[in-house]
């Protein structure tokens, strides 16, 4: 007995997505589904990871032009010069990013601390 693809359903449930975010990523050529006889979406196996990794990308900040042209290399594990640039000019931003939010956890890590211990000495908050 062949081994039945999943459904929408079970692919959105697996990934921790709405159904409607599924067909979006379909209306945007960043997901494939085929077609049962009886009309209902089936997904490839990998579906699963390529949902999550579709949801990191955004999550990153990239917008949906960009994910629709990293899916590819991601798949052929090639990339054009301009958008291998591209790449890593998103990754200086994500890194940059990063670091903001890092200060950011720093100074209420600060915040947190004081206000734990109300008697002790502010100023190096300033």
């Amino acid at each position: 007995m062949p081994h039945a693809r999943p459904t929408t359903g079970e692919v959105a449930d697996k990934a921790g997505v709405s159904v409607r975010a599924l067909r979006y990523y379909e209306e945007q050529g960043l997901l494939q589904a085929s077609r049962s006889p009886g009309g209902q979406r089936h997904y490839p196996d990998t579906a699963v990871g390529r949902v999550r990794l579709i949801q990191q990308l955004y999550a990153a900040g990239l917008p949906s032009r960009v994910v629709r042209q990293v899916l590819p290399c991601v798949d052929s594990g090639e990339a054009s010069p301009a958008l291998l640039g591209r790449l890593e000019a998103e990754r200086v931003r994500i890194d940059q990013r990063i670091a903001d939010l890092l200060a950011v956890r720093d100074r209420l890590d600060d915040v947190i601390t004081i206000t734990r211990a109300p008697d002790s000495d502010c100023s190096h908050l300033q």
